[in-house]
């Protein structure tokens, strides 16, 4: 049994070895060069100790995308999990054709956030976008929606909310149609109303699905960086950044591969920290119920 046993370790190597140079290495060397003062393509770099750490929260660029990185993942998560429980009930009574509703409904996961982001910027270009053409129809003067930073805020978690609800629908359905039938019947028969059945067999029993639906829209939203880059490239200015586009801006842009470094290790930490709160939260919350 322990050759077998030794054999079969053999097949986690590969695995392994990925995860050691695709992700150990790399957050090993990001956190290195986070400690140096380089521009991110000369040979030439000098250590500067914690200077790009304590530059953070002066950076009010940084402050920003910090703010817009909790927006963009609360924000979300709450539209995509509320959506996506009353999506999930109320495609969960199998009525006719819902399959095509569910497909409908889940189909803008399946699209690239990147293409996504240009697809809706023809929606909201002042030119010509199809909203405008909209209100023009009555009348009313073209909006130029990217221009303001809070607007340019707002419609980027509408859309991220509306194109990854299906991840929530699709957990909560999953939740929904393991949960035993005879529950409900007899409260049901017991005189209980749709929300109390709901309230107090449905949430409860809920709350695994409620967990990994939280915890994977949270990751989402807090590290979104594909749609701000196709549909604001964080403008205008810095106002739509998240901290995740900002790591780009700060490399690619600034040349400042060390500051940029020192932010990715922070939006690393703060993600991982938000995650495991919430996960032991729910956790907790499974067993007390």
């Amino acid at each position: 049994m322990k050759k077998r046993n030794l054999r079969m370790n053999v097949f986690y190597i590969p695995a392994l070895l990925l995860i050691l140079f695709f992700v150990l290495w790399p957050l090993i060397e990001a956190f290195r060069i986070s400690f140096t003062q380089w521009n991110g393509y000369s040979q030439d770099y000098k250590y500067i100790g914690l200077k790009n750490y304590l530059k953070l929260f002066k950076d009010s660029n940084f402050l920003i995308a910090f703010r817009n990185t909790i927006i963009y993942g609360f924000g979300s998560t709450l539209l995509q999990n509320l959506l996506g429980l009353a999506y999930a009930v109320f495609l969960n009574s199998r009525f006719k054709g819902h399959s095509v509703v569910r497909t409908f409904i889940y189909m803008p996961v399946m699209i690239s956030s990147l293409i996504m982001g240009y697809i809706i910027y023809f929606f909201v270009q002042y030119n010509r976008g199809i909203f405008n053409e909209m209100i023009g129809i009555f009348g009313m003067a073209p909006i130029d929606w990217m221009a303001s930073g809070t607007r340019g805020v707002i419609i980027i978690t509408l859309m991220n909310s509306w194109q990854y609800v299906g991840i929530a629908m699709v957990i909560y359905m999953a939740g929904l149609q393991n949960i035993p039938q005879m529950y409900l019947e007899a409260a049901e028969i017991d005189g209980a109303s749709p929300w109390q059945r709901f309230r107090h067999i449905t949430f409860p029993l809920l709350l695994p699905s409620i967990s990994s639906a939280v915890v994977l829209n949270l990751i989402g939203g807090l590290k979104l960086y594909d749609v701000i880059i196709s549909l604001s490239g964080g403008g205008p200015g810095f106002s739509t950044h998240s901290l995740a586009s900002y790591v780009s801006n700060q490399y690619f842009k600034a040349q400042n591969a060390g500051y940029s470094a020192a932010v990715g290790i922070f939006t690393f930490l703060f993600i991982m920290v938000v995650s495991n709160i919430f996960t032991n939260y729910f956790s907790k919350k499974e067993v007390d119920m």
